[in-house]
């Protein structure tokens, strides 16, 4: 696993509303770059295994939902959630979830993923290639602080969830403060 200091340069597929499309899916690719998500601001971003898992689903993405006005109190820009996943079930997980804070970012290629050095196989599980549990804060493009769980490997026969989660990342923000 490799560390590195600057969020990689990836073109990331999503899907974004536009209402003069009209009809029951009124939504159109929009590509985002790394530097239009990053550049200049201080992001929380936290990466899962998977959008409708059970850790994801019950833990990981509802604390930071209830927690983002305390990161945006904090000077975070946004919290975004990465996820080796498509636009498609991005969008209907988040709708599921009743995400309407965080940013649900699609990398159904896994390359932001494999870049950041955090692709691993869950083949175990049926998965195919996923990404690690982890969280980080960006500060214009550079990793400030990452948290990664421990146990990285493929084929991992747990799921760790001891330093990725919302409450870790609030006692390193409020450290910081």
């Amino acid at each position: 696993m490799a560390v590195i200091q600057t969020v990689p340069e990836v073109v990331f597929k999503t899907r974004v509303r536009d209402e003069l499309i009209g009809g029951p899916n009124p939504f159109r690719w929009q590509d985002r770059t790394t530097e239009q998500l990053f550049a200049g601001k201080r992001v929380v971003v936290f990466s899962l295994p998977g959008a409708f898992t059970p850790t994801c689903s019950t833990s990981h993405l509802p604390r930071y939902e209830e927690l983002y006005d305390e990161f945006k109190r904090l000077g975070i820009d946004e919290v975004i959630c990465v996820s080796v996943n498509d636009a498609f079930v991005m969008y209907q997980w988040g709708k599921q979830q009743g995400a309407q804070k965080v940013f649900l970012l699609p990398d159904g290629n896994g390359e932001f993923t494999r870049k950041m050095g955090m692709l691993v196989d869950k083949s175990n599980l049926g998965f195919g290639m996923r990404s690690w549990r982890y969280s980080m804060v960006v500060n214009n493009c550079q990793i400030e602080k990452i948290f990664i769980e421990p146990g990285y490997e493929d084929n991992c026969p747990t799921d760790p969830f001891e330093v990725s989660d919302a409450d870790t990342m609030l006692k390193y923000l409020q450290s910081v403060k």
